[in-house]
């Protein structure tokens, strides 16, 4: 089926109770047991399985062509289980995992500071450059981890070339889907084992849920691990939640499009503005990424980043005369947002001090720029 049809139908089937089209929210954090001891529906303990979470995982795993989904209570919990998974004797000695230089602070977090007293090894190299990645793998690289675009200053990498290094070293190629979502990008296609999202973003798209996501290419013993780190763990989503992310999804395609045309619109006359130093984003053609990312998206995506002309001062003056734009971290909603993101980041960030990024909404393109014009000015 095509993805707009999977976007609708994926997850979703009539309630036998009451015929309701909706799937019906199921609050219950337990579920009775038959005389025998069984369960009627597999359900026990909604910390280990939901109605709700079943049919949202069903729907991410089919829009991603996986075979098997985790619903996670945010994207930071979904990468977490992937690094302890990894760390729970997939290697002898210390697992080494390869991250991105330029990638969301988050991750940097995790695998550089907070699992590194617990024995993962990482290294942090500039994955568009395929030498650097190749030079970084180790006798005990069990994985790669890509981001592309990559969080703030949209570097492509390709993923199918990385996923070729990671399987020849027996490692496996995990990618952040987040910004492109399964409409504009397929990394189990290209040859990824495993998909990330942060469901708040693009996928919930109304900026009202906090959520992650692993899509995987198969159940093997590596998912199993990820199962047991989210049952066990707990860090699920509610089932409010994932009835929130289930109807959401129905209009992916749609909005995910119209992100693509409104930021291409945005990111044009940014490029030709006097008082941006340069734009990132994919779609341009002078965008060093524009091939890779022509070849591997079907769309660039709804977000961008700038360099205003001057530092951080300038930078956050062009932030604070914005009247449409919401100065707000995060993205993928249907408003527009702006940010300051070294400033968000903290006093480690290795963000230009004089870069904006920028979540393109669904607001008419010709107000956006509009608004942009008048800060810049």
């Amino acid at each position: 089926m095509h993805t707009e049809t999977l976007a609708v139908h994926a997850g979703r089937k009539v309630d036998p109770a009451t015929g309701a089209v909706m799937t019906p929210i199921y609050l219950s954090t337990t579920f009775e047991r038959k005389p025998d001891g069984s369960y009627t529906e597999g359900f026990v303990y909604t910390r280990s399985e939901n109605p709700n979470r079943r049919a949202l995982e069903e729907a991410l795993a089919a829009l991603e062509g996986g075979e098997v989904a985790a619903a996670f209570a945010s994207g930071q919990a979904a990468t977490l289980a992937v690094l302890q998974a990894l760390a729970a004797g997939d290697s002898v000695g210390s697992p080494h995992v390869i991250i991105p230089e330029d990638t969301y602070f988050g991750t940097r977090k995790l695998a550089l500071e907070v699992l590194a007293p617990w024995g993962l090894q990482a290294s942090a190299v500039d994955m568009t450059d395929l030498d650097q990645v190749r030079a970084a793998v180790r006798p005990t690289t069990r994985l790669i981890w890509v981001e592309t675009p990559s969080n703030p200053l949209l570097k492509i990498t390709d993923i199918a070339a990385v996923a070729e290094i990671a399987h020849a070293a027996g490692a496996r190629c995990v990618v952040d889907n987040t910004w492109p979502s399964p409409i504009l990008q397929q990394p189990l296609a290209l040859g990824a084992d495993l998909v990330m999202h942060a469901t708040t973003k693009y996928l919930g798209g109304h900026s009202d849920l906090l959520g992650g996501a692993l899509i995987a290419r198969a159940p093997d013993d590596f998912f199993a691990r990820i199962r047991t780190v989210q049952t066990t763990g707990g860090a699920v989503p509610s089932p409010f939640d994932c009835w929130l992310l289930l109807r959401s999804l129905r209009t992916l395609p749609y909005r995910m499009a119209a992100h693509c045309g409104h930021a291409r619109r945005v990111a044009e006359f940014l490029a030709g503005h006097p008082r941006v130093a340069v734009v990132h984003y994919p779609g341009l053609p002078s965008h060093p990424g524009h091939a890779v990312a022509a070849r591997q998206m079907q769309g660039f995506g709804g977000m961008l980043s700038i360099q205003v002309v001057g530092g951080a001062a300038e930078a956050m003056a062009v932030a604070g005369r914005v009247q449409l734009f919401t100065r707000a971290t995060s993205l993928g909603g249907v408003e527009s947002l702006i940010e300051h993101r070294a400033s968000a980041e903290g006093p480690d960030s290795p963000t230009p001090p004089n870069l904006l990024r920028i979540s393109v909404g669904l607001e008419h393109p010709d107000d956006l720029i509009a608004d942009l014009a008048q800060a810049l000015g």
